[in-house]
């Protein structure tokens, strides 16, 4: 083929879009604003220390396989990949600390210790997710929706009551389990999801089966690693990438983006793939008369959280941390209001710990820890240095008491980051790290378009569209929109 494609942004969504596209003989140019591709995953690199700024988990390691595998290629070639043992840690206060690892048994005893019959209970409810795990797979994920009614079709309407597609999460799993600490570790990824159990769609439990069946892993040299090989794998189909390349508006003539605008001049193409944040794309890049959704459209939606973080360069071990470690406040409902219905700096927030260098010696010095906490917030919150110092202090204080031991004269490198850094970096609509929730009105058809509805050439991907949230989301999105464009042109 000899058609142009601009993809606009070097995310995942945008690094595997283009990768396919050029595999499909189009000529694809990339453009990305930042000094380096990745997108939210973007690494900091400061005295021997190499932070992950972005999605630090590896799940659904089959979906990087597979699309390596559809380029012809092996994804082995391009990066390694370690299963973590224990997958993370969880702390539910000073007295209580558990680990959850590969041995699923292990955690049924666990489940058992919360609550009689908590074992086979647990069994029952991840035979469940691996079921719908395997629909959605199959049916769902890899779909693009451009019509209510090819949605709601008659496969989706049998099997929507075996998914719970119309219940929400915490209710589901009440039905398994009435301990506190039992609905948390099935839970708590909604909120790396962007949603709360309370108003999330049953489907989600599928990411109990992601984490407790199909592993967690991590890429040896961080997701640092990751970015270099999908950067590798677009460069060896052929795409040219061009960073420090903002575009700064798209020019439409006659219904169809003829050129990118960049500071560096104009990019011509045939095709135009965003994988730059949707609403700036749409409210920002494009003339008024050919956005697809209104402002309004995008006040109402409910965005998903973004993060507040603290990256940390100590310089000596932690003993008291694994890989992942999470922290559940009680209750926990508090932090969710705080960020869906009352939105507010937490009070008493659930939180995450990184310690990459448990795993890996790539990521910081002989005998040093590199650590960050994450701590979910509401979007468009005001942000200023005052309330970040103080957060920060508040966490610290917190974390100390909960592992009993103090980390502040060990620190050598420190750095913040939240709403504002997402905004400069990412162009993210009110700061948001996320996108939009996966509530269930935000869900698959319910999510903005994989294709504009007034411009002609121009197409979507990453964590808007379906299927969502989450690296391996948008890799999916990418190679769905990827594969139909390509259809489209034959």
């Amino acid at each position: 083929m000899s058609k142009k494609v601009c993809v606009i942004g070097g995310g995942f969504g945008g690094l595997s879009a283009a990768a396919l596209l050029a595999h499909k003989g189009f000529d694809v140019t990339l453009l990305e604003k930042n000094p380096g591709v990745g997108g939210r995953a973007q690494v900091w690199r400061q005295d021997g220390f190499v932070f992950d700024m972005g999605p630090s988990w590896y799940l659904m390691p089959e979906v990087f396989d597979q699309f390596f595998e559809y380029l012809g290629k092996n994804r082995a070639d391009y990066y390694k990949l370690q299963q973590l043992d224990p997958y993370y840690r969880i702390f539910f206060s000073p007295d209580e600390i558990i680990d959850i690892n590969r041995d699923l048994d292990r955690t049924k005893e666990i489940f058992d210790r919360f609550e009689p019959g908590g074992g086979e209970r647990l069994q029952r409810y991840l035979d469940g997710a691996r079921y719908k795990y395997d629909i959605a797979m199959r049916e769902f994920l890899y779909t693009e929706y451009r019509s209510m009614f090819q949605f709601f079709n008659r496969r989706i309407l049998v099997e929507g009551t075996r998914m719970n597609i119309f219940q929400s999460l915490d209710r589901y799993v009440g039905k398994y389990f009435s301990d506190r600490r039992a609905k948390q570790i099935l839970e708590y990824a909604m909120v790396f999801l962007g949603a709360s159990p309370r108003n999330a769609p049953a489907l989600y439990s599928i990411m109990s089966h992601v984490d407790l069946n199909l592993g967690v892993y991590f890429p040896i040299g961080g997701m640092a690693a990751l970015v270099d090989g999908f950067r590798q794998l677009a460069e060896d189909m052929g795409v040219r990438i061009l960073t420090d390349h903002e575009v700064t508006g798209l020019k439409v003539e006659n219904g169809q983006i003829t050129a990118a605008k960049t500071a560096h001049g104009e990019v011509n193409a045939d095709i135009f793939l965003s994988n730059a944040d949707y609403q700036h794309t749409d409210q920002k890049l494009l003339p008024p008369e050919y956005r697809s959704y209104s402002s309004r459209y995008w006040d109402k939606r409910t965005m998903a959280p973004t993060m507040f973080i603290i990256y940390l360069g100590l310089n000596r071990k932690v003993p008291e941390l694994v890989h992942h470690n999470l922290y559940f406040s009680d209750p926990w409902d508090e932090h969710f209001e705080q960020i869906f219905s009352r939105p507010q700096w937490p009070d008493n927030p659930s939180y995450y710990v990184s310690c990459a260098s448990f795993d890996d010696d790539l990521v910081a010095p002989a005998g040093k820890e590199n650590i960050f906490f994450l701590v979910p917030l509401a979007a468009g919150l005001e942000d200023t240095d005052q309330i970040r110092e103080q957060y920060a202090e508040k966490i610290l204080d917190h974390f100390e008491n909960l592992i009993g031991t103090r980390i502040r004269d060990a620190i050598e490198i420190r750095r913040l980051f939240s709403h504002r850094d997402f905004q400069s970096e990412y162009n993210a609509y009110k700061g948001t790290a996320l996108g939009i929730a996966h509530t269930l009105n935000q869900t698959a058809i319910f999510r903005p378009s994989h294709r504009s509805k007034k411009v002609k050439n121009l197409f979507y991907s990453g964590q808007y569209t379906h299927p969502g949230v989450g690296v391996p989301m948008t890799v999916i999105s990418s190679q769905v929109i990827g594969s139909n464009i390509a259809e489209s042109c034959r």
